[in-house]
């Protein structure tokens, strides 16, 4: 039998960190996961560990790459409208009964590169459509929910091109379990003290109150209002079920509501965006009024305006991020193709849907309130990057007084 490039001891690990620290699963709940079949490995020992950590019921819901190009090179048109709803109606309902839910990204992310871009966008409204029952559950961070990811060699090929694939494999699962915190004998721990480095920042912006942030930098004069009420989240955070969990498997982000009316000016994405199998290169757009009303890119623009005219709230902010340079993600160098990494390389901003936890008392905020706070609504919630070495952030309070926040990529407090 040929030896795995995955050292199994690490992934034991990371399944361990995903069920413990992501999930925080605890006894007697169920738990639905979503993952390709090629991370099979992860999964099984993701159910193991759920299983070991008490959980009622584990039932994964697997992908697979052939059957989703077989849609596309032999499906009749009108397939590229359908999705399946009644799939993410039976999740909601599942996450409504106090299931938790973990999905494992492993897939390709440009397995679509090669499809018609308009299928492809067709297909992700449809799809959006269809998932927002469960998706709401999930932004609205009503259930503990993670993310992990799993080396499969479709994505080390894509990032690791000139490698063998084995070899590519090897280096990009140690990026993930680098990244994930479990190169070491006791990755909970380690993840305890990461989660209290992030509160302290989360706990400083909360106490300054800023009334909206500016980014500087190369492309950038980018002033970007927070909602009325904002509040800043970073690593471990409490659901409105109670449980204290990680959502994304690895994090280095700190991140708030903007207020959806109030960004103004010019920025550019400083890493490419991979999104729907499309890669879009050199993001340049504008705003005014909170809305982006004018959208460049030297490679993807096409797919981008598509993006951008999902619905009425794509063309605003529901997310503003701050990452360091000095992230250990942003310092591996690599392109990961993979929001969950790329997105913890530098300082981002996401299009379409906000979270309503990033408001005080979010917990007991209707959907009409948040929207009067400024909280943004769309089917789609697209993460792109903005920071990097020559960053610079002000925050401005209430009465015009600026505070240094970032300084060439890097904390200024």
């Amino acid at each position: 039998m040929t030896k795995s490039p995955i050292d199994p001891q690490l992934l034991d690990r990371l399944a361990e960190v995903a069920v413990r620290t992501g999930l925080n699963l605890q006894p007697g709940q169920d738990l639905v996961l979503t993952a390709p079949v090629e991370a099979l490995p992860l999964v099984r020992r993701v159910a193991a560990a759920a299983y070991r950590a008490g959980a009622g019921l584990v039932t994964p819901i697997l992908s697979d790459a052939e059957v989703t190009l077989a849609r596309y090179h032999n499906a009749t048109d009108d397939s590229f409208d359908r999705a399946p709803g009644w799939l993410y109606e039976g999740m909601a309902a599942a996450y409504d009964k106090g299931a938790a839910r973990m999905a494992i990204s492993a897939e390709d992310p440009m397995m679509l590169a090669d499809e018609d871009p308009e299928k492809v966008s067709r297909a992700g409204k449809a799809n959006s459509i269809a998932y927002k029952p469960a998706l709401s559950k999930i932004s609205n961070f009503e259930i503990n929910w993670s993310i992990a990811s799993y080396p499969s060699a479709g994505w080390a090929r894509r990032v690791f091109p000139d490698l063998p694939e084995d070899e590519a494999v090897a280096r990009l699962a140690d990026a993930i379990f680098a990244a994930s915190r479990v190169k070491n004998d006791d990755p909970v721990a380690a993840w305890a003290d990461h989660n209290a480095a992030l509160r302290t920042r989360t706990e400083w912006l909360n106490s300054q109150r800023f009334d909206a942030l500016h980014f500087t930098g190369p492309g950038a004069d980018l002033t970007v209002g927070l909602a009325d009420g904002h509040e800043w989240h970073g690593g471990a955070s409490e659901s409105k079920n109670g449980i204290v969990c990680n959502p994304n498997i690895p994090t280095e982000e700190v991140f708030t509501t903007p207020h959806a009316a109030r960004t103004e000016g010019h920025v550019r994405a400083t890493k490419p965006l991979a999104h729907q199998g499309s890669l879009i290169e050199d993001i340049k757009v504008r705003f005014e009024g909170g809305r982006i009303v004018e959208a460049k890119a030297s490679r993807g623009e096409a797919v981008l305006h598509k993006l951008l005219d999902s619905d009425e709230g794509a063309r605003r902010l529901g997310e503003v991020a701050l990452v360091p340079h000095s992230s250990p993600i942003s310092q591996s160098g690599l392109l990961f193709y993979n929001t969950l990494f790329d997105e913890n390389a530098a300082c981002h901003i996401a299009l379409g849907q906000c979270y309503s936890k990033c408001f005080l008392n979010g917990a007991e905020l209707s959907e009409e309130q948040i929207t009067a706070q400024g909280g943004n609504s769309s089917m789609i919630h697209v993460d792109w990057m903005i920071g990097g070495a020559e960053t610079d952030i002000d925050g401005i309070l209430p009465d015009g007084t600026t505070v240094p926040v970032f300084r060439q990529g890097e904390w200024a407090q």
